[in-house]
């Protein structure tokens, strides 16, 4: 089998820079479910303040983020509304029913982007349905192609939910390719919501790791639910200061995956056989669908992956390329000259 060179499956494949792993060695650590932990002290801390929340709290994943809000903001048979390519639909093996007890209901928004009159639209209040109490916005839209909610967006939505009652989450997983992309601040983009939180793990490259912000209120009932889950991690100053480090040295840098993002957009756009689904690519994902005869995605990746470049296949023809700090321009170089060789061989095969 190919060594995989190149790895555009997910920005989850990004590994810890040799400074980080000094950072995380050196760390100083205790438990932090006593709150002794002085690294993820800080981290918390940290990210309060970046997010213009008043409290955090750390904890192993952001799916553990999205489930905990939804416990802490919803009775059970309580009704939350996102958009219909969000991650708590797709990638989070039935957790918000499982956990919380709630009905997700999908929006139709453009590229994963809803809007306030579709969100006044669907809000219930009858006895015979679910209550609706909660609007959930994914930034950036993952599934949607990595598009970035506008912060105008954002505040009219907002302001709708607020006026029918309704409380506000942000699942942040790749909040601050946003905020690089827009040079909007992260407290501006967080500053409707009840509830947000920001992923280490993908671009900021982190091996582990998302906080939860919110009021001291929501965090102190956030930590319940962190007990309930088994999300206590005592010496976790290991893992909080790679995140820290992160914060500090991966934040900028984002710039660099969106520009290589546009330069794998490009040169895929000029090749028979793929059809961009985001030509504009506002961050670091790239969907693209395969058109050619006799080739469907998992095919195509799987052809791809012999020339060691990895890329998602993510319906019969869609596939997915996210790029981030382990893929630099001269790599996207190479996997675009892969897809050529890929689609050259196809072109050749009889039938």
């Amino acid at each position: 089998m190919t060594p995989i060179a190149i790895d555009l499956y997910s920005d989850t494949r990004t590994k810890p820079v040799p400074a980080m792993r000094r950072a995380m060695a050196e760390a100083e650590v205790d438990d932090e479910q006593a709150f002794l932990d002085p690294e993820v002290n800080a981290l918390c801390e940290e990210v309060a303040a970046l997010l213009g929340k008043e409290a955090a709290v750390f904890l192993p994943s952001g799916t553990m983020c999205n489930q905990i809000a939804f416990c802490v903001h919803c009775a059970r048979g309580e009704e939350v509304l996102l958009d219909r390519s969000a991650h708590p639909i797709h990638a989070e093996a039935g957790g918000p029913a499982a956990w919380a007890g709630v009905v997700l209901t999908p929006l139709d928004g453009d590229r994963g982007i809803f809007t306030a009159e579709q969100v006044a639209a669907r809000v219930r209040t009858n006895r015979h349905a679910p209550r609706t109490r909660l609007v959930s916005i994914e930034q950036t839209a993952n599934l949607a192609g990595g598009t970035i909610w506008p912060l105008e967006r954002i505040e009219a939505v907002a302001a709708t939910a607020r006026g029918r009652g309704l409380l506000l989450h942000m699942d942040g997983a790749r909040l601050m390719n946003a905020v690089v992309a827009t040079g909007v601040s992260a407290a501006a983009f967080c500053a409707p919501f009840d509830s947000c939180w920001l992923d280490f793990s993908k671009g900021l490259g982190a091996p582990v790791g998302a906080v939860l912000a919110g009021s001291a209120t929501f965090v102190a009932e956030a930590w319940r639910y962190k007990q309930m889950m088994g999300g206590a991690m005592r010496q976790a100053g290991v893992l909080a200061a790679a995140c820290r480090w992160a914060l500090r040295h991966h934040v900028e840098r984002l710039a660099e995956d969106h520009a290589n993002a546009r330069a794998l957009a490009a040169g895929l756009s000029e090749l028979s056989g793929i059809r961009l689904e985001n030509p504009e690519v506002e961050t670091n994902i790239v969907f693209f669908a395969i058109t050619r005869p006799g080739l469907d995605a998992p095919g195509f990746v799987a052809r791809l992956e012999r020339e060691g470049v990895r890329m998602g296949a993510m319906g019969p023809q869609r596939v997915r390329a996210v790029t981030h700090l382990g893929v630099d321009r001269a790599a996207i170089d190479r996997a675009l000259a892969a897809v050529r060789r890929v689609l050259a061989q196809a072109r050749a095969e009889p039938g």
